[in-house]
């Protein structure tokens, strides 16, 4: 299967969480960051999700927020620092490639948020993912 979902970030399970109806997912990504994805229970037992497993944690672009610094008070756990390695400007939206240890994201953003962001090619970023957002792939 092909997916249009660019965000494809490989990792293994280091915890299961289940819940009444969701389950957090704690993943350790290839290169060494930590994620949480909030799946639902049915997922999670269907993809039989244990310690060890292999996963792809998949996040669409539009998905994934930026701050240019450490923000406080903010309830989203997923916090992925990087370097901007590219930066399509359109009339209306930007598309922010984002180089982090063992991956690439994509963040697509207002091109206001962006001017107001100060981003360019080189600057450094947090890539800001909600755990309700991550989905979860199994080979």
């Amino acid at each position: 299967m092909t997916l249009s979902i660019r965000n494809q970030l490989p990792g293994t399970v280091t915890a299961v969480h289940p819940g009444e109806v969701m389950a957090l997912v704690k993943i350790r990504l290839d290169g060494g960051q930590h994620l949480t994805a909030a799946i639902t229970l049915e997922a999670s037992e269907q993809l039989a999700l244990r310690p060890g497993a292999a996963v792809h944690a998949l996040v669409k672009s539009t998905e994934v927020s930026l701050a240019t610094g450490q923000v406080a008070g903010l309830s989203i756990r997923n916090r992925l620092p990087g370097t901007i390695t590219g930066l399509a400007l359109g009339s209306v939206m930007a598309a922010v490639k984002i180089t982090v240890d063992g991956g690439e994201l994509t963040a697509a953003i207002t091109k206001e948020a962006a001017a107001d962001l100060g981003l360019f090619v080189g600057s450094d970023v947090i890539a800001l993912i909600k755990s309700t957002e991550v989905s979860l792939a199994t080979a």
